[in-house]
């Protein structure tokens, strides 16, 4: 989906609305930053953690995956996760002590196949939908009215992020 001649232009892309083109567009150039920060990271760089209250470089990289997927859930089909969802998801999409002892041992392979695939299913779902599609409001934080294009650019938001913590772990791991 992500063309790469193309990666700075936030335009239309064949098969999708105009603004869900642009809002693609704009995810894949934060997925394009997020895969050139952890470029060939073995296994050890991918567990390492700064300290005992930090994430791994894999553990942010799932966390990602895993909201996504929430995000997919709550916009596509308009439900909460259910009981097996969360199971399934955790701990990466709460980060934490089991995110720290659980997210281990896995090649870059791993981590990049998990976003490929929930990526992959996003854009199959986005062209189900249409622009109007972005602007439908439900309460959101702290009860105020958030609509699903807002949701979608906090998924993005959300993997910037991290990038920059990714990017501020590989700094201290002095590759």
């Amino acid at each position: 989906m992500m063309n790469m001649d193309q990666i700075y232009l936030v335009k239309d892309i064949e098969g999708y609305s105009p603004h869900i083109s642009r809002l693609i567009s704009m995810m894949n150039y934060a997925r394009h930053t997020t895969l050139q920060a952890v470029e060939n990271l073995t296994v050890d760089q991918l567990d390492y953690l700064l300290d005992d209250q930090s994430n791994s470089i894999g553990a942010l990289l799932l966390h990602c995956a895993a909201v996504e997927t929430a995000y997919q859930v709550g916009t596509f089909e308009r439900r909460a996760l259910t009981d097996e969802e969360v199971a399934r998801l955790e701990p990466a999409l709460n980060l934490g002590d089991r995110a720290r002892a659980e997210i281990r041992g896995h090649e870059i392979s791993y981590y990049l196949n998990k976003l490929d695939e929930v990526r992959a299913r996003t854009c199959e779902l986005f062209r189900t939908v249409d622009d109007n599609w972005l602007h439908f409001e439900v309460p959101f934080w702290d009860g105020k009215p958030g609509n699903i294009y807002f949701m979608w650019f906090h998924v993005f938001e959300d993997e910037i992020n991290h990038r920059g913590q990714i990017r501020l772990i590989k700094n201290k791991i002095q590759l």
